[in-house]
């Protein structure tokens, strides 16, 4: 272990690190452990007494509404099968979360949504992007951001399957970048004694994430100008839509972000918005009463357009913010952790602090969006909790009613 780290663990509070290091040679510390507090980013426990980054000033931001869509479908349509058969068009997939929160210990994407046969969440997205891949005659290249948790059995589950009758010539997989979580009081939380409490760096990772994989060679080798980038936990995804890609390049916009309007002014979505005058997203939570319920003279509410995490970047502005210093969000977690005496804690309430980057930054960083309304009913259907409002249940209501067997 180098010395500057030595010296950073005995100037902060690090009381699991500090214990758990009395009662070993320094020379005897694990390998992982030892890379993991090489590479930490130590200013990160600067930001817990600060909460994180200070917002700016929210307005209002109007949508590319579907009655305007659909006036111009088809020429958007086109536009966006030309990208795709030019091969300007990559698909990125979020895939590092754990279906925990759905009583299933694995890759969320495994999950099983069928009732009368198998169908797995992957197997579903994959299906909505054939639909658009055999329209155009062209392959997408798809790119799935793992975790260091589910990286293997992700990978394994996709070759097992045959890659959903996916072209793998066409599937590349790489691991979400990880940060440690601490304590309340800023102690850097073990899981085991060869390696820190890790957690994946947020959605706003997987640009860096992809570079350092390397893929970035790919990116470059295929000429590759426009990247859809979506969340794996809603079913209802339309990936590479052509009318999605085709208005955002007819815009002159440099990403482009579907949203829905929302189920009512509280629901627990981000909504698309101006922030100090650039595209942005505001938090359910960071909304006053008074915004929520604000609507313009049409009685439309001002912040009620909800994105569903699909958005479309183009790569050369990507490449110009990879190098930005990015906000932090601070956020407080259950993390599971080693305690003082040796024995693993699991949490029943939040007990530390994860530090994360949020692709809301990423849109920020945008000199414009397109903000692209699409039908909730028809894309927007997140299998979040196990029950309830954005369930299993809802979910598969929902392809049921858009013609999927299950």
């Amino acid at each position: 272990m180098k010395k500057e780290i030595l010296d950073k663990l005995n100037s902060t509070n690090q009381k699991y690190l500090k214990n758990y290091l009395s009662n070993i040679d320094i020379k005897d510390i694990p390998n992982k452990l030892d890379h993991q507090l090489t590479d930490m980013d130590w200013s990160l426990l600067d930001l817990i007494n600060g909460q994180g980054q200070k917002r700016g000033e929210f307005s209002p931001l109007g949508a590319m509404e579907i009655s305007d869509i659909e006036k111009n479908k088809s020429h958007y349509k086109e536009l966006g099968l030309e990208a795709i058969r030019k091969g300007e068009v990559g698909a990125i997939l979020l895939a590092g979360g754990q279906g925990t929160r759905l009583g299933f210990n694995k890759a969320k994407g495994m999950f099983n949504m069928g009732i009368h046969k198998d169908l797995y969440i992957f197997e579903q997205l994959i299906s909505n992007l054939k639909e658009v891949t055999d329209e155009a005659k062209a392959y997408v290249p798809l790119y799935i951001m793992t975790s260091e948790k589910n990286d293997k059995e992700t990978k394994e589950f996709f070759k097992e399957h045959d890659y959903f009758g996916y072209d793998e010539n066409y599937v590349q997989f790489f691991v979400q970048d990880m940060v440690p979580s601490v304590d309340f009081d800023g102690n850097i939380l073990l899981d085991s004694k060869e390696s820190l409490a890790m957690s994946p760096n947020g959605n706003g990772g997987w640009f860096s994430s992809m570079v350092r994989a390397g893929l970035d060679k790919d990116l470059n080798s295929r000429k590759i100008k426009w990247l859809n980038v979506f969340a794996v936990d809603n079913v209802l995804q339309r990936i590479a839509d052509p009318v999605f890609i085709g208005a955002t390049i007819d815009s002159g916009n440099e990403c482009g972000a579907k949203v829905v309007r929302k189920a009512d002014p509280e629901e627990r979505v981000g909504a698309l918005c101006l922030e100090d005058g650039k595209p942005s997203i505001i938090e359910y939570y960071e909304l006053t009463k008074e915004m929520a319920y604000s609507t313009d003279e049409k009685g439309t509410l001002l912040y009620g357009f909800g994105v569903i995490l699909n958005y479309l970047f183009r790569v050369d502005k990507l490449w110009e913010i990879v190098d930005n210093k990015f906000p932090v969000h601070v956020v407080k977690k259950k993390v599971p952790y080693m305690a003082e005496d040796g024995h693993l804690v699991k949490p029943e309430e939040p007990n530390a602090y994860k530090f994360e980057l949020l692709i809301l930054d990423m849109v920020y960083m945008m000199d414009n969006c397109l903000s692209f309304e699409v039908d909730r009913k028809k894309e927007f259907a997140p299998v979040k909790n196990a029950q309830g409002v954005d369930s299993v249940e809802t979910a598969r209501e929902l392809l049921i009613e858009n013609g999927v067997e299950l």
